[in-house]
């Protein structure tokens, strides 16, 4: 009998973890090895376990999910990440697939329609929910617009926790909640957005907003 996928799943909903991981032990040749609620416990799972695929969230608590299959895939290249979100937008897809992850999944997609997605990311083959053929997922992955490429240079400039600050207050967390968030001061996060505003060449939070939109970090319509 062929060994069981571990699959370690991400997600900072606990309910949803908890229905993902029955989706997964009823689900022939899978099993779960482990759960994660932020970015970093992701991370430090997927190093020490190793797992054949992972369920990554978009939107996690410390770091976009994007950011952290960046991070997953530069410490455990051969895992095989399915993305799971609310937001099926085009530019979230792209900075997905560019990022490494393998396939793509809205939340509201169908049991059956998630295991299928399993099921092709363990033949190393890609998976995008919705009426887009694999032809255009691998042109995706093969070559993003100048533009983009642009902007990932500039985002590359930031430091890991300027990324952080960057994404929540492109958001619209107030300082006080992203200090408590990230376990800082308020006048550290004040002093990391300071920079990151300045690296970018951004002056000011709508300006922010737009462009970690474009790089599908957030979600435009989710903002408050």
């Amino acid at each position: 009998m062929p060994e069981k996928k571990r699959v370690l799943i991400v997600d900072d909903h606990p309910l949803f973890r908890d229905g993902l991981k029955g989706l997964v032990e009823r689900s022939a040749g899978y099993e779960t090895v482990g759960e994660a609620g932020s970015g970093a416990e992701a991370l430090s799972l997927a190093r020490e376990l190793q797992p054949d695929l992972i369920t990554m969230d978009v939107s996690l608590p410390d770091m976009s999910g994007i950011d952290a299959v960046r991070e997953i895939i530069r410490v455990v290249p051969s895992v095989r990440i399915l993305m799971l979100s609310m937001y099926p937008k085009f530019d979230y897809v792209a900075e997905a697939f560019k990022a490494g992850a393998k396939g793509y999944v809205v939340k509201e997609t169908t049991s059956a329609r998630l295991v299928q997605a399993m099921d092709a990311l363990c033949r190393d083959e890609y998976f995008l929910d919705g009426q887009v053929s694999q032809d255009i997922v691998a042109k995706l992955v093969a070559g993003a617009g100048k533009e983009t490429a642009i902007q990932d240079e500039r985002y590359g400039l930031l430091s890991p926790r300027e990324q952080q600050v960057m994404r929540l207050v492109a958001e619209g967390v107030p300082s006080r909640e992203i200090a408590a968030r990230l376990d800082l001061s308020a006048k550290t996060v004040e002093n990391h957005r300071a920079n990151l505003m300045k690296k970018l060449g951004v002056h000011s939070k709508m300006e922010l907003l737009r462009y970690a939109a474009r790089l599908g970090l957030i979600d435009v319509e989710s903002w408050r």
